[in-house]
Protein backbone atom coordinates (compact mmCIF):
# COMPACT_ATOMS: atom_id res chain seq x y z
CA UNK A 1 0.00 0.00 0.00
CA UNK A 2 1.45 3.35 -1.01
CA UNK A 3 1.40 6.41 1.23
CA UNK A 4 2.46 9.94 0.37
CA UNK A 5 3.96 12.61 2.60
CA UNK A 6 4.66 16.24 1.81
CA UNK A 7 8.26 17.02 2.73
CA UNK A 8 8.47 20.58 1.46
CA UNK A 9 7.02 22.98 -1.12
CA UNK A 10 8.13 20.76 -4.01
CA UNK A 11 8.89 17.44 -2.31
CA UNK A 12 6.48 14.52 -2.09
CA UNK A 13 7.82 11.31 -0.62
CA UNK A 14 6.13 8.10 -1.73
CA UNK A 15 6.43 5.05 0.52
CA UNK A 16 5.35 1.53 -0.38
CA UNK A 17 4.97 -1.28 2.16
CA UNK A 18 4.11 -4.74 0.87
CA UNK A 19 4.50 -8.15 2.46
CA UNK A 20 7.51 -10.01 1.09
CA UNK A 21 9.29 -6.80 0.04
CA UNK A 22 11.41 -4.26 1.81
CA UNK A 23 9.85 -0.83 2.29
CA UNK A 24 10.54 1.33 -0.74
CA UNK A 25 10.64 5.13 -0.72
CA UNK A 26 11.31 7.79 -3.31
CA UNK A 27 10.90 11.57 -3.41
CA UNK A 28 9.25 13.45 -6.29
CA UNK A 29 8.61 17.13 -7.12
CA UNK A 30 4.82 16.64 -7.34
CA UNK A 31 2.08 14.20 -6.33
CA UNK A 32 1.31 13.14 -9.92
CA UNK A 33 4.76 11.71 -10.52
CA UNK A 34 4.75 10.11 -7.08
CA UNK A 35 1.44 8.33 -7.73
CA UNK A 36 2.56 7.12 -11.19
CA UNK A 37 5.77 5.70 -9.75
CA UNK A 38 3.94 4.03 -6.88
CA UNK A 39 1.41 2.48 -9.24
CA UNK A 40 4.15 1.04 -11.46
CA UNK A 41 6.07 -0.38 -8.49
CA UNK A 42 2.99 -1.97 -6.93
CA UNK A 43 2.10 -3.58 -10.25
CA UNK A 44 5.60 -5.05 -10.58
CA UNK A 45 5.44 -6.32 -6.98
CA UNK A 46 2.16 -8.11 -7.68
CA UNK A 47 3.61 -9.71 -10.81
CA UNK A 48 6.81 -10.68 -9.01
CA UNK A 49 8.99 -8.70 -11.39
CA UNK A 50 9.97 -5.84 -9.12
CA UNK A 51 13.65 -5.17 -8.45
CA UNK A 52 14.77 -2.44 -6.09
CA UNK A 53 17.30 -0.47 -8.12
CA UNK A 54 17.97 2.26 -5.59
CA UNK A 55 21.48 1.01 -4.78
CA UNK A 56 22.11 0.56 -8.50
CA UNK A 57 21.10 4.14 -9.22
CA UNK A 58 23.29 5.44 -6.40
CA UNK A 59 26.38 3.42 -7.40
CA UNK A 60 28.60 4.84 -10.12
CA UNK A 61 30.84 2.66 -12.24
CA UNK A 62 33.80 4.48 -10.69
CA UNK A 63 32.68 3.35 -7.23
CA UNK A 64 32.21 -0.23 -8.43
CA UNK A 65 35.68 -0.26 -10.02
CA UNK A 66 37.21 1.12 -6.83
CA UNK A 67 35.46 -1.48 -4.68
CA UNK A 68 36.62 -4.21 -7.05
CA UNK A 69 40.19 -2.93 -6.71
CA UNK A 70 40.00 -3.03 -2.92
CA UNK A 71 38.28 -6.40 -2.57
CA UNK A 72 39.32 -8.47 -5.57
CA UNK A 73 42.71 -7.19 -6.75
CA UNK A 74 44.53 -8.47 -3.64
CA UNK A 75 43.53 -12.03 -4.65
CA UNK A 76 44.97 -11.64 -8.17
CA UNK A 77 48.53 -12.28 -9.32
CA UNK A 78 50.84 -9.43 -8.25
CA UNK A 79 47.96 -7.85 -6.34
CA UNK A 80 46.15 -7.00 -9.56
CA UNK A 81 48.95 -4.72 -10.72
CA UNK A 82 48.38 -5.77 -14.33
CA UNK A 83 44.74 -4.63 -14.13
CA UNK A 84 45.27 -1.24 -12.50
CA UNK A 85 45.93 0.74 -15.68
CA UNK A 86 42.80 -0.75 -17.26
CA UNK A 87 40.74 0.07 -14.18
CA UNK A 88 41.89 3.69 -14.21
CA UNK A 89 41.12 4.12 -17.89
CA UNK A 90 37.62 2.69 -17.50
CA UNK A 91 37.02 4.94 -14.50
CA UNK A 92 38.21 8.03 -16.39
CA UNK A 93 36.06 7.34 -19.45
CA UNK A 94 32.91 5.76 -17.99
CA UNK A 95 33.19 6.29 -14.25
CA UNK A 96 30.52 8.99 -13.88
CA UNK A 97 27.76 6.74 -15.22
CA UNK A 98 25.58 5.01 -12.64
CA UNK A 99 25.18 1.26 -12.95
CA UNK A 100 21.48 1.83 -13.56
CA UNK A 101 22.06 3.68 -16.84
CA UNK A 102 25.09 1.80 -18.20
CA UNK A 103 24.11 0.26 -21.52
CA UNK A 104 25.88 -1.66 -24.32
CA UNK A 105 26.15 1.44 -26.49
CA UNK A 106 28.25 3.15 -23.80
CA UNK A 107 30.71 0.24 -23.91
CA UNK A 108 30.63 0.07 -27.72
CA UNK A 109 31.39 3.80 -27.93
CA UNK A 110 34.28 3.34 -25.50
CA UNK A 111 35.60 0.45 -27.62
CA UNK A 112 35.46 2.45 -30.85
CA UNK A 113 37.11 5.54 -29.35
CA UNK A 114 39.95 3.46 -27.88
CA UNK A 115 40.60 1.75 -31.21
CA UNK A 116 40.44 5.09 -33.03
CA UNK A 117 43.08 6.60 -30.74
CA UNK A 118 45.52 3.78 -31.46
CA UNK A 119 44.92 1.19 -28.72
CA UNK A 120 45.46 -2.36 -29.96
CA UNK A 121 42.46 -4.70 -30.28
CA UNK A 122 43.99 -6.97 -27.65
CA UNK A 123 44.34 -4.08 -25.20
CA UNK A 124 40.73 -3.01 -25.70
CA UNK A 125 39.56 -6.61 -25.35
CA UNK A 126 41.33 -6.84 -21.98
CA UNK A 127 39.73 -3.58 -20.81
CA UNK A 128 36.23 -4.73 -21.76
CA UNK A 129 37.01 -8.06 -20.08
CA UNK A 130 37.80 -6.29 -16.81
CA UNK A 131 34.56 -4.30 -17.05
CA UNK A 132 32.66 -7.53 -17.66
CA UNK A 133 34.15 -9.12 -14.55
CA UNK A 134 33.30 -6.07 -12.42
CA UNK A 135 29.66 -6.06 -13.59
CA UNK A 136 29.32 -9.79 -12.95
CA UNK A 137 30.76 -9.27 -9.48
CA UNK A 138 28.13 -6.60 -8.81
CA UNK A 139 25.32 -9.05 -9.55
CA UNK A 140 26.76 -12.29 -8.18
CA UNK A 141 28.71 -11.14 -5.12
CA UNK A 142 27.50 -7.71 -4.06
CA UNK A 143 23.78 -8.08 -4.67
CA UNK A 144 23.61 -5.03 -6.93
CA UNK A 145 20.96 -5.71 -9.59
CA UNK A 146 21.53 -4.48 -13.13
CA UNK A 147 18.06 -3.93 -14.60
CA UNK A 148 19.51 -3.31 -18.06
CA UNK A 149 21.59 -6.47 -17.87
CA UNK A 150 25.35 -6.82 -18.00
CA UNK A 151 26.20 -4.23 -20.63
CA UNK A 152 29.32 -5.99 -21.92
CA UNK A 153 27.36 -9.12 -22.85
CA UNK A 154 25.89 -7.45 -25.94
CA UNK A 155 29.06 -5.71 -27.15
CA UNK A 156 31.18 -7.14 -29.94
CA UNK A 157 34.77 -7.65 -28.91
CA UNK A 158 37.44 -6.17 -31.20
CA UNK A 159 38.63 -8.54 -33.89
CA UNK A 160 42.15 -9.65 -33.08
CA UNK A 161 44.81 -9.60 -35.79
CA UNK A 162 46.38 -12.91 -36.83
CA UNK A 163 48.84 -14.22 -34.27
CA UNK A 164 52.50 -13.45 -34.86
CA UNK A 165 54.33 -16.20 -36.71
CA UNK A 166 57.88 -14.85 -36.32
CA UNK A 167 60.38 -17.63 -35.73
CA UNK A 168 64.15 -17.69 -35.64
CA UNK A 169 65.59 -18.02 -39.11
CA UNK A 170 68.88 -19.43 -40.41
CA UNK A 171 71.59 -18.57 -37.88
CA UNK A 172 69.65 -15.98 -35.88
CA UNK A 173 69.95 -17.96 -32.64
CA UNK A 174 73.73 -18.01 -32.94
CA UNK A 175 73.80 -14.31 -33.74
CA UNK A 176 71.60 -13.52 -30.72
CA UNK A 177 73.76 -15.51 -28.33
CA UNK A 178 76.95 -14.00 -29.73
CA UNK A 179 75.57 -10.50 -29.27
CA UNK A 180 74.32 -11.44 -25.81
CA UNK A 181 77.77 -12.63 -24.79
CA UNK A 182 79.23 -9.24 -25.72
CA UNK A 183 76.37 -7.26 -24.17
CA UNK A 184 76.80 -5.17 -21.04
CA UNK A 185 73.38 -6.40 -19.91
CA UNK A 186 74.08 -9.04 -17.30
CA UNK A 187 72.74 -12.55 -17.92
CA UNK A 188 70.92 -11.78 -21.19
CA UNK A 189 72.68 -14.59 -23.06
CA UNK A 190 71.64 -17.15 -20.41
CA UNK A 191 68.13 -15.68 -20.29
CA UNK A 192 67.72 -16.24 -24.04
CA UNK A 193 68.73 -19.87 -23.66
CA UNK A 194 66.27 -20.40 -20.79
CA UNK A 195 63.51 -18.78 -22.86
CA UNK A 196 64.19 -21.13 -25.79
CA UNK A 197 64.38 -24.21 -23.56
CA UNK A 198 61.34 -23.54 -21.33
CA UNK A 199 58.89 -21.50 -23.46
CA UNK A 200 58.36 -19.34 -20.37
CA UNK A 201 57.07 -15.78 -20.46
CA UNK A 202 59.35 -12.82 -19.86
CA UNK A 203 57.87 -11.99 -16.43
CA UNK A 204 58.09 -15.64 -15.37
CA UNK A 205 61.77 -15.77 -16.28
CA UNK A 206 62.48 -12.42 -14.63
CA UNK A 207 60.98 -13.64 -11.35
CA UNK A 208 62.96 -16.90 -11.21
CA UNK A 209 64.42 -17.70 -7.79
CA UNK A 210 66.78 -20.49 -6.81
CA UNK A 211 64.38 -21.82 -4.19
CA UNK A 212 62.00 -22.80 -6.98
CA UNK A 213 64.67 -24.58 -9.05
CA UNK A 214 65.55 -28.20 -8.40
CA UNK A 215 68.53 -29.14 -10.53
CA UNK A 216 68.48 -32.71 -9.19
CA UNK A 217 64.88 -33.30 -10.27
CA UNK A 218 65.42 -31.09 -13.33
CA UNK A 219 62.40 -28.90 -12.62
CA UNK A 220 61.55 -25.23 -12.22
CA UNK A 221 58.37 -24.32 -10.30
CA UNK A 222 56.58 -21.13 -11.39
CA UNK A 223 54.26 -20.08 -8.54
CA UNK A 224 52.86 -16.94 -10.19
CA UNK A 225 51.73 -17.13 -13.80
CA UNK A 226 49.62 -15.09 -16.21
CA UNK A 227 46.83 -17.68 -16.00
CA UNK A 228 46.97 -17.62 -12.17
CA UNK A 229 47.66 -21.38 -12.20
CA UNK A 230 51.11 -22.36 -10.83
CA UNK A 231 53.03 -24.87 -12.93
CA UNK A 232 56.30 -26.78 -12.96
CA UNK A 233 58.51 -26.90 -16.03
CA UNK A 234 60.94 -29.67 -16.92
CA UNK A 235 64.47 -28.41 -17.51
CA UNK A 236 66.40 -29.69 -20.51
CA UNK A 237 70.09 -30.63 -20.24
CA UNK A 238 70.95 -27.34 -21.96
CA UNK A 239 68.85 -25.35 -19.46
CA UNK A 240 70.42 -27.19 -16.52
CA UNK A 241 73.93 -26.57 -17.82
CA UNK A 242 73.14 -22.89 -18.28
CA UNK A 243 71.78 -22.53 -14.73
CA UNK A 244 74.69 -24.47 -13.18
CA UNK A 245 77.14 -22.01 -14.73
CA UNK A 246 75.45 -19.00 -13.15
CA UNK A 247 76.75 -17.35 -9.96
CA UNK A 248 74.37 -17.42 -6.98
CA UNK A 249 72.99 -14.08 -5.86
CA UNK A 250 72.63 -13.28 -2.16
CA UNK A 251 68.99 -12.22 -2.54
CA UNK A 252 68.01 -15.60 -4.01
CA UNK A 253 67.02 -14.24 -7.41
CA UNK A 254 68.47 -15.85 -10.51
CA UNK A 255 68.76 -12.70 -12.61
CA UNK A 256 69.67 -9.08 -12.08
CA UNK A 257 67.36 -7.88 -14.85
CA UNK A 258 63.63 -7.40 -14.36
CA UNK A 259 61.12 -8.03 -17.16
CA UNK A 260 61.41 -4.49 -18.53
CA UNK A 261 65.19 -4.73 -18.47
CA UNK A 262 65.09 -8.06 -20.30
CA UNK A 263 62.94 -6.61 -23.09
CA UNK A 264 65.20 -3.58 -23.45
CA UNK A 265 68.38 -5.66 -23.44
CA UNK A 266 66.93 -8.03 -26.00
CA UNK A 267 65.98 -5.13 -28.29
CA UNK A 268 69.54 -3.80 -28.09
CA UNK A 269 71.20 -7.09 -28.99
CA UNK A 270 68.75 -7.59 -31.87
CA UNK A 271 69.90 -4.22 -33.17
CA UNK A 272 73.55 -5.16 -32.68
CA UNK A 273 73.03 -8.49 -34.45
CA UNK A 274 71.09 -6.77 -37.26
CA UNK A 275 68.03 -8.94 -36.63
CA UNK A 276 64.74 -7.25 -37.55
CA UNK A 277 61.13 -7.89 -36.53
CA UNK A 278 61.93 -10.00 -33.47
CA UNK A 279 60.86 -9.39 -29.88
CA UNK A 280 61.51 -11.37 -26.73
CA UNK A 281 58.05 -12.92 -26.65
CA UNK A 282 58.75 -14.46 -30.06
CA UNK A 283 61.16 -16.80 -28.26
CA UNK A 284 58.11 -18.33 -26.56
CA UNK A 285 56.61 -18.94 -30.01
CA UNK A 286 59.86 -20.52 -31.13
CA UNK A 287 60.22 -22.74 -28.07
CA UNK A 288 56.60 -23.93 -28.25
CA UNK A 289 56.90 -24.80 -31.93
CA UNK A 290 60.12 -26.71 -31.29
CA UNK A 291 58.37 -28.88 -28.71
CA UNK A 292 55.76 -29.90 -31.27
CA UNK A 293 58.44 -30.53 -33.87
CA UNK A 294 60.15 -32.89 -31.44
CA UNK A 295 56.97 -34.97 -31.35
CA UNK A 296 55.41 -33.73 -28.09
CA UNK A 297 51.61 -33.96 -27.93
CA UNK A 298 49.26 -31.11 -27.03
CA UNK A 299 48.88 -32.09 -23.37
CA UNK A 300 52.64 -32.33 -22.88
CA UNK A 301 53.26 -28.96 -24.51
CA UNK A 302 50.45 -27.27 -22.59
CA UNK A 303 51.94 -28.59 -19.34
CA UNK A 304 55.16 -26.75 -20.13
CA UNK A 305 53.70 -23.56 -21.59
CA UNK A 306 50.73 -23.21 -19.24
CA UNK A 307 48.11 -22.75 -21.97
CA UNK A 308 44.58 -23.58 -20.85
CA UNK A 309 43.06 -24.44 -24.21
CA UNK A 310 44.09 -25.52 -27.69
CA UNK A 311 43.00 -22.28 -29.35
CA UNK A 312 45.43 -20.26 -27.24
CA UNK A 313 48.14 -22.82 -27.83
CA UNK A 314 47.69 -22.70 -31.59
CA UNK A 315 48.41 -18.98 -31.66
CA UNK A 316 51.88 -19.72 -30.32
CA UNK A 317 52.57 -22.72 -32.51
CA UNK A 318 54.08 -22.26 -35.95
CA UNK A 319 55.47 -25.50 -37.36
CA UNK A 320 57.91 -25.44 -40.22
CA UNK A 321 56.62 -27.23 -43.31
CA UNK A 322 59.97 -28.92 -43.95
CA UNK A 323 59.92 -30.51 -40.49
CA UNK A 324 56.40 -31.81 -40.99
CA UNK A 325 57.34 -33.14 -44.42
CA UNK A 326 59.95 -35.38 -42.82
CA UNK A 327 57.16 -37.22 -41.01
CA UNK A 328 55.54 -38.12 -44.34
CA UNK A 329 58.54 -40.10 -45.59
Amino acid sequence: MATFQKRGPYQIRAKIRKKGHRTVTKTFPNITEAREWASDVETEMRRGTYTNTRVTEQTTLRAALERYREEVFPRLANGGLGEEARRKRLANELGELSLAVLEPFHVAKYRDQRLKTGASPQTVKHEIGLLNRVLKHCVMDWGIPLPRGIATALVRKPSLPPGRDRRLEDNEEELLLAAGKKSKSEDIEAIIIIALETAARCKEIASMTWKHINLTKKTWHIPITKTKVPRSVSLSPRAIQTLENLPRRIDGRVWTLNSHGISQAFARICQQAKIEGLNFHDLRHEATSRLFERGWNQVEVATVTGHKDLRSLQRYTHLRAENLAAKME
